[in-house]
């Protein structure tokens, strides 16, 4: 059913949007533009009444998109044989109201920095989500559907980034979603902090995050909420899918806390409402007028309309045909598998297309004036969506032989560094910024009443530090950067995984990285979390050694395309020798090589300097041993054949590693790894490094036994 408006309507409609593009409107054409946007809303509905009047019964325009929509999800999941039906047909009117109401994005340009995110951190719902940006024409297509969870397809089983359009998050480790939708919103209000002016508001717009009370039993959703709180994001708005049902039961089993009011205590303004549409819509606007952040408790039922609804069966079984048929017979749509009607499609058109056309167009015409009344803040923006560093102060920075300092140290005057000179990169640490050294002597601290400054107070709050920075890089405009302990690492893995999975440019400062933490003891003392970090693909793991090679790790960090972590010393180094940043950019290089040396010694960080100190005092023996720097273990192993063939020439039966964390993963290099596999002891550094037998004297008596 094709429905045909009056063709002067259309033409007055496209008229006065190409004049407003161009030259803009009088105050009379932009009022005549809204009303012909409404009563071209009016004919649709009535041509959507006269042509479905033969019908059962007769649902609105929106019912009936919200139905449809429902049945294709659910042909997505029966037809995969694996999904979960129960939140598509409880949280369908929800993210109807999202997006063909409320959400400003422009489907033929994704990526539209000033567009409102949508992060489902319900990721479990993506058959829900596939089915809407095939209706909001993101390019999904109906095989796209019919392919949903089938390998190779452009509908996986959880939501993507980069994978698919209009994806704007990764997504399905509960609790994450709403942490990088926190992310986002601080980005939104740090970039319109430093672009926005009087007249022109360049950076403008709502961060929505649906979720369930899966998310909001995750542990990391206390951490993002309290931080959203305490800065006070109003531009973000939870959408809390309430069903009171998990996948083991009721809810009441394991959880029995009011959320709202929850929400209420970190700082939010809070609202409640049933499933209909026209009600969530409404509290949207409401939360949009709002000085706080929002969430909307939308009380929804799980599985509406199947058998099993109201329970923990349709949370992630599959509906069997009899329900799906009784199911699509309720709704009032076609028994017809993957059938969506021209009403539906034409209801998104005139809604969530046409309007992001017109935003998108907008904002288009503020940046053309933008460009020309703000030449210089409009280079520094284009210089910020494009990444475009200015790291000449970094590469000049100059290194000293013998020159003795903490990496943390070197880190921190770095950090200042790269941050003055590129306002656009922010972040900050978990609550230790002058131990891993992240404080920012230009900058001051963001906070509720301010965005000026580029440093992020996270608190004592690793996992969300984590997530928000993944928000942060996903917006677009910044990057972002975290600190915390080494050992903490652990506390905020699964947010590296999943920056790792989206193939993010953010970096972390991990600090305190190895035994010589000394007396805080086997606690802080990170024996295990380098080998975990290494196991993560698509993630860089970089342990200077010295000054200059910490400088090179910036360099690095700063041109990838993959996330990063920069492992520092909190104990002083010397640098013991000089080396080419072309060189540490493949990841290993020889510090010392010997065309007669039949052995060599791989080490990374502190444990460098020993290597070095131990080939001296081996030559004094006339033992002449290669020193191999490897700072990124991942990096070498992508090195061609013959590059790695150079470095590991001495074969794998004499090569020794030293490395004061555990010795997993070095067993591929060489035959003899040095390392630590037992948790640290609590002592004054120096005699807790010796303990180990990682002083000079004891790991040359332990080499000169393997080589003679």
């Amino acid at each position: 059913m094709v429905i045909k408006m009056r063709k002067e309507l259309i033409d007055r409609i496209n008229f006065l949007a190409n004049k407003k593009k161009t030259v803009g409107l009088t105050e009379e054409e932009l009022k005549e533009q809204e009303k012909l946007r409404n009563e071209y809303r009016e004919e649709f509905k009535k041509n959507f009444i006269s042509q479905v009047s033969n019908l059962r019964v007769v649902h609105s325009v929106e019912e009936n998109s919200i139905n449809e929509i429902k049945a294709l999800a659910i042909d997505e999941i029966d037809n995969a044989n694996s999904g979960h039906p129960g939140i598509v047909l409880g949280a369908a009117p929800i993210m109807y109201a999202i997006f063909n109401n409320e959400l400003n994005a422009y489907n033929k340009d994704p990526n539209w920095i000033n567009r409102d995110r949508f992060v489902l951190s319900s990721g479990h719902a993506s058959s829900l989500l596939y089915a809407f940006l095939h209706v909001c024409d993101y390019g999904v297509t109906m095989d796209d559907l019919r392919n949903f969870r089938k390998l190779g397809s452009l509908t996986p089983g959880h939501p993507e980034y980069k994978h698919t359009l209009g994806v704007d998050a990764t997504s399905g480790p509960l609790g994450q979603g709403i942490a990088m939708a926190v992310g986002m919103a601080l980005a939104e209000k740090k970039l319109a902090n430093m672009f926005n002016k009087d007249d022109i508001k360049l950076i403008d717009h709502y961060t929505y995050v649906m979720c369930g009370d899966g998310d909001l039993q995750e542990g990391i959703s206390q951490e993002a909420i309290s931080m959203a709180g305490n800065l006070n994001l109003n531009k973000l708005i939870v959408l809390y899918d309430s069903n009171s049902v998990t996948l083991d039961g009721p809810l009441s089993n394991s959880n029995a806390e009011n959320a709202l009011l929850r929400f209420k205590a970190a700082g939010f303004n809070t609202m409640e409402c049933d499933d209909d549409y026209n009600n969530i819509t409404a509290c949207i606007e409401l939360a949009k007028k709002s000085d706080k952040p929002t969430i909307i408790e939308v009380k929804t039922i799980i599985g509406k309309g199947s058998v099993n609804e109201g329970t923990c069966k349709v949370h992630g079984s599959c509906l069997d045909k009899e329900d799906i048929a009784s199911l699509k017979e309720k709704l009032n749509v076609s028994k017809e598998a993957f059938n969506v009607s021209d009403i539906t499609y034409n209801d998104f058109a005139s809604n969530f297309i046409a309007r992001g056309k017109v935003k998108y167009e907008e904002w288009q015409t503020l940046l053309n004036e933008y460009s020309k009344k703000y030449p210089e803040e409009y280079n520094l923006f284009n210089k910020a969506l494009n990444r475009e560093l200015d790291l000449n102060n970094l590469e000049n920075y100059n290194c000293e032989l013998n020159a003795k300092s903490a990496t943390r140290n070197v880190s921190g005057k770095l950090l200042n560094i790269v941050t003055k000179d590129n306002p656009f990169i922010i972040g900050g640490s978990a609550d230790v910024a002058s131990s891993v050294k992240t404080s920012l002597s230009h900058s001051t601290h963001i906070n509720r009443d301010s965005f000026e400054g580029q440093t992020i107070n996270y608190g004592i709050r690793e996992f969300a530090m984590g997530a928000i920075n993944n928000g942060i890089a996903l917006h677009g405009g910044l990057i972002s950067f975290g600190g915390t302990f080494f050992v903490f690492s652990d506390y905020l893995k699964p947010a590296l995984r999943l920056s790792s999975l989206m193939g993010l440019n953010n970096f972390m400062l991990f600090s305190h990285d190895s035994v010589a933490v000394g007396e805080d003891g086997p606690t802080h003392q990170p024996i295990e979390q380098l080998a975990a970090l290494r196991s993560l693909p698509n993630y860089t793991c970089i342990r200077p050694c010295n000054e200059e090679e910490t400088k090179y790790a910036y360099m690095y960090t700063l041109n990838a395309t993959n996330p990063t972590c920069i492992i520092l010393t909190r104990q002083d180094l010397l640098t013991l020798h000089k080396s080419k940043y072309e060189d540490f950019a493949k990841g290993a290089y020889y510090v010392i090589s010997n065309d007669n040396s039949e052995y060599s010694i791989i080490a990374t960080g502190s444990e460098v300097n020993l290597a070095i100190e131990v080939a001296n005092k081996l030559k004094e023996d006339n033992i002449s041993v290669n020193v191999i720097s490897m700072p990124m273990m991942d990096v070498f192993d992508k090195q061609d054949e013959e590059y790695r063939n150079y470095i590991l020439k001495s074969g794998h039966d004499r090569i020794i590693t030293l490395e004061m964390l555990s010795t997993y993963g070095w067993g591929k290099y060489g035959k003899y790894n040095f390392g630590i596999d037992e948790f640290g002891k609590s002592g004054k550094a120096s005699a807790v490094i010796e303990s180990f037998g990682f002083d000079t004297n004891s790991m040359y008596e332990k080499i000169k036994n393997i080589i003679k």
